[in-house]
């Protein structure tokens, strides 16, 4: 598994009932196994961009290829979400009732997986967030912190080739963030994702591969950091 490259041409979305978010001619472009932070002023555009990059909305114009697939005119953009794209959103939105283990599995129900196999997997991804001993344990009983590293092995459950996430650490105290931060740049390696993250944490983006920057719905500018160089 690898990342895929992500193309967007002239992308644009407005909203009638005049809320904010909207995005006018956006293009850009992320290469497999980019880590990218996207920045910008509240209202800028950065959530709307990622809803249209995940299928979870359409553009009023423009394309959007993934992996070489153009997201905008798939037939089955559930499947996509379900096969290429993992999210992460800055509240977990776990299901209180149910062990982490059991969250985890979330997204492999409904696959024909054989239950012992779901398990296997949710306890191996739970192993990579660093909550080994926490597979049976309530959401209400996890820390801020534990809670969205649940949440990141859930987005990892399908095997994402596209991670995006929306200010994963926005609830978070600075070091809980960094954490989250430095275990998402982790993932990314051992996974061979490309990320997508939105986030207005100057720390946060510091550690990216490149930041993008919105402004009035508008791509504003790209900077690239120096990286360490990826696993072969």
């Amino acid at each position: 598994m690898s990342g895929v490259e992500v193309v967007l041409e002239g992308v644009s979305k407005t909203f009638e009932d005049g809320r904010i978010g909207a995005l006018t001619d956006v293009s850009l472009r992320l290469e497999s196994g980019d880590f990218v932070a996207l920045t910008g002023p509240s209202g800028s555009g950065k959530s709307t961009l990622l809803n249209l990059i995940g299928a979870l909305d359409r553009p009023d114009a423009g394309s959007i290829v993934v992996g070489g697939e153009d997201v905008v005119r798939l037939q089955d953009q559930a499947g996509y979400r379900a096969e290429v794209v993992g999210f992460v959103f800055q509240l977990h939105n776990l299901i209180p009732t149910l062990s982490a283990a059991e969250n985890v599995q979330i997204p492999l129900l409904g696959q024909g997986m054989p239950r012992h196999e779901r398990e296997r997997r949710a306890m191996a991804l739970l192993g990579e967030v660093g909550l080994a001993g926490r597979l049976d344990s309530s959401p209400t009983t996890l820390s801020g912190g534990e809670r969205q590293r649940v949440a990141i092995a859930r987005a990892l459950a399908n095997e994402p080739r596209l991670l995006l996430a929306d200010e994963p650490t926005g609830a978070l105290d600075s070091e809980t963030g960094g954490q989250i931060v430095r275990l998402l740049l982790r993932l990314r390696d051992q996974h061979r994702m490309t990320v997508l993250l939105v986030t207005n944490d100057e720390s946060v983006s510091e550690q990216a591969d490149r930041v993008l920057r919105l402004r009035d719905g508008g791509l504003e500018g790209d900077s690239t950091r120096a990286s360490t160089p990826r696993p072969a």
